[in-house]
């Protein structure tokens, strides 16, 4: 299973994006998956930003983001997307969605083995 990842751009200080994952391949789907979304700024380490159940479609968000992201699931087209608001100049980052083929998020941290070749955010001021 390949991870794709879309929707990046550029955005302005305030302003919102909406990214978009889906797996690719033969048969591939994220309907099984739980799936994480993080970001990794140049010469920063990666940051978890937000995970979705497969089973119950509980969400879990870093504090950082909490109430400005939102990540959601649409089985119908077998996508996750990340709804991106009130962006600030540090949310500039690539950003990546990611599973670790487990049905529920990790609850003690992000957890993921597998991830896409990931999508720019710049966020001008």
């Amino acid at each position: 299973v390949q991870l794709v990842e879309s929707g990046g751009g550029v955005a302005q200080a305030g302003g919102s994006l909406r990214l978009a994952c889906v797996a690719s391949g033969p048969g591939a789907s994220l309907d099984f998956y739980a799936v994480t979304w993080f970001r990794q700024a140049p010469g920063k380490e990666a940051e978890g930003l937000a995970c979705i159940d497969r089973e119950g479609g509980a969400t879990f968000y870093a504090d950082s983001v909490m109430g400005r992201f939102t990540i959601s699931s649409d089985t119908a087209v077998n996508k996750v997307f990340l709804q991106l608001e009130s962006l600030n100049i540090y949310a500039t980052a690539m950003y990546y969605c990611a599973t670790d083929f487990g049905r529920k998020c990790d609850r003690a941290g992000w957890n993921y083995d597998t991830w896409g070749q990931g999508t720019q955010v710049t966020v001008n001021s």
